[in-house]
C-alpha cells in the first residue's frame, strides 16, 4: 500500500516531467527497489513480483516513456529469475514447473495434487465439503491452493464464475480509475486494481500449473486476515474514488445547468 500511495503521489507531483528518464523512471524506481530489497532478503519473490509489477503498471499509466520502461521490465524479470535460480528451494520450483513429472513427489507435489483436484471435480464437482484432496493430500489447501479445492468440490462452472468475478473487479476498478476526479485518484485506482487483479492472476496461474509456485493467496477467498484486510482496503479506496468522481461530475453538471439558464436569461 505504501508503494502504491508513493507512486501515485510522485507522478501527480511531477506530472510535467513524467517522460524524463531520471524523474519519470529512475528516481521512483530506486525508492521502490529499496523496499523490494527488504522483501527479496526474506526470499519472498512472489510478493516482490506483485509489488514490482503493480508499480510498473502505475508508472506506465503515469506517463513514463515506453522506450525506458520496456528494458526495465526485462531487467527486472531477468534479475528475479537469476535470484530464484541461485536459491535452492526456488530453483526446485522452477525445475518442477519445467519438468512436473520428474518432481511430482518433491517440489512439484503441491501443483500435481492441485491438478488432480481439478480433474476429480470435473464440470459438476463432488459437492460442497466432499473434496478429498484437502484431507492432507494437498498442502495449504485453505490458503495458497484453495482454488483447486473449489474446482474439486464445485466443479468447472464455479471456478469459471470465480475467474469472471475477478475480471469484473478489474474492469470495474479500471472504469472507476478512469473517471476519477484528479490524477492522484486515477493512479491510486489503477494501483489498487492492479495489485488485487495481479495477485489473483498469479494465484490462478500457479494453481493451474501455468506459472511456477509463488505462494501468494487468492484475494478474498484464501484463509488469512492480513491479506483480506488489505484487499478490502483497496476496495474501500476504489469506492471512495468512485464517490468523489461521481460527486465531482454531478457538481459539474449542476454548474453547466446554471450557466445555460444564465445565458438563456441574458
Amino acid at each position: 500500500m505504501a508503494a502504491i500511495i508513493f507512486t501515485g503521489w510522485w507522478f501527480t507531483k511531477f506530472e510535467a516531467r513524467a517522460k524524463a528518464l531520471f524523474v519519470g523512471l529512475l528516481y521512483p524506481i530506486a525508492i521502490i527497489v529499496s523496499l523490494l530489497v527488504l522483501i527479496v532478503l526474506e526470499t519472498d519473490l512472489g510478493t516482490t513480483l506483485l509489488i514490482g509489477g503493480t508499480v510498473l503498471v502505475m508508472i506506465f499509466v503515469g506517463g513514463a516513456s515506453p522506450k525506458y520502461l520496456g528494458p526495465l521490465v526485462i531487467i527486472g524479470v531477468t534479475a528475479l529469475l537469476i535470484i530464484a535460480w541461485h536459491i535452492s528451494e526456488r530453483q526446485g520450483r522452477l525445475l518442477a514447473f519445467l519438468h512436473p513429472e520428474q518432481y511430482e513427489a518433491k517440489e512439484g507435489h503441491q501443483q500435481w495434487m492441485g491438478l488432480i483436484a481439478f480433474g476429480s471435480g470435473g464440470v459438476e464437482g463432488l459437492g460442497l465439503g466432499n473434496g478429498r484432496q484437502k484431507m492432507l493430500y494437498l498442502p495449504y489447501a485453505h490458503t495458497d491452493f484453495i482454488f483447486p479445492v473449489i474446482g474439486e468440490e464445485l466443479g468447472l462452472r464455479v471456478t469459471l464464475i470465480v475467474v469472471f468475478c475477478y475480471l469484473l473487479i478489474v474492469t470495474a476498478g479500471i472504469q472507476i480509475a478512469l473517471n476519477a476526479k484528479d490524477r492522484f485518484g486515477l493512479l491510486l485506482g489503477f494501483g489498487c486494481t492492479t495489485i488485487v487483479g495481479l495477485q489473483a492472476a498469479i494465484n490462478l496461474g500457479v494453481t493451474t500449473s501455468l506459472l511456477p509456485n509463488k505462494g501468494l493467496p487468492l484475494p478474498f477467498i484464501s484463509y488469512g486476515g492480513s491479506n483480506l484486510t488489505f484487499c478490502l482496503i483497496c476496495v474501500g479506496i476504489l469506492i471512495n474514488i468512485y464517490k468523489q468522481g461521481k460527486a465531482d461530475k454531478a457538481a459539474g453538471n449542476a454548474n453547466a445547468v446554471i450557466e445555460v439558464r444564465h445565458v438563456a436569461r441574458i
